[in-house]
C-alpha cells in the first residue's frame, strides 16, 4: 500500500514541477504508471474496452514525450496519478463492481 501511495506522490510532483524533468523522466514515470495501472487491474478483474481504454492518452504522452508540451506531461502525470488512485481505492476498500454494455 505505502509503494502505491508514495509513487501517487511522485506522480504528483513530478506533474506540479515538470519544468524540472527531461522527456526521459517522464516518459520512465509514464511507464512505470502504465505498469501499475495494470497490475491494478488485474488484481480487480477489470478488462479495458478496447479502443476506449484511458491507459491510450499516458501511453501516447509517454511515447512522444520529447515532442510535447510540458503542459501535456502535466496533464498525462496528473491522469496516471489519478487512475492508480482511484484504482487504489477501490482495491482498499473492497469495492466490487460490474461493467455491462447497454444497448442504444
Amino acid at each position: 500500500m505505502t509503494v502505491t501511495t508514495d509513487f501517487i506522490a511522485d506522480l504528483v510532483r513530478a506533474a506540479n514541477g515538470v519544468e524540472k524533468l527531461s522527456a526521459h523522466q517522464v516518459s520512465d514515470l509514464l511507464d512505470r504508471s502504465v505498469d501499475t495501472i495494470r497490475q491494478l487491474r488485474q488484481e480487480l478483474g477489470i478488462v479495458p474496452v478496447p479502443g476506449k481504454d484511458a491507459l491510450i492518452f499516458i501511453r501516447t504522452v509517454s511515447a512522444g514525450a520529447a515532442r510535447m508540451s510540458q503542459a501535456e506531461w502535466h496533464h498525462g502525470l496528473l491522469h496516471a496519478a489519478e487512475m492508480i488512485r482511484d484504482l487504489h481505492i477501490v482495491r482498499d476498500t473492497g469495492t466490487e463492481f460490474r461493467i455491462t454494455e447497454v444497448e442504444p
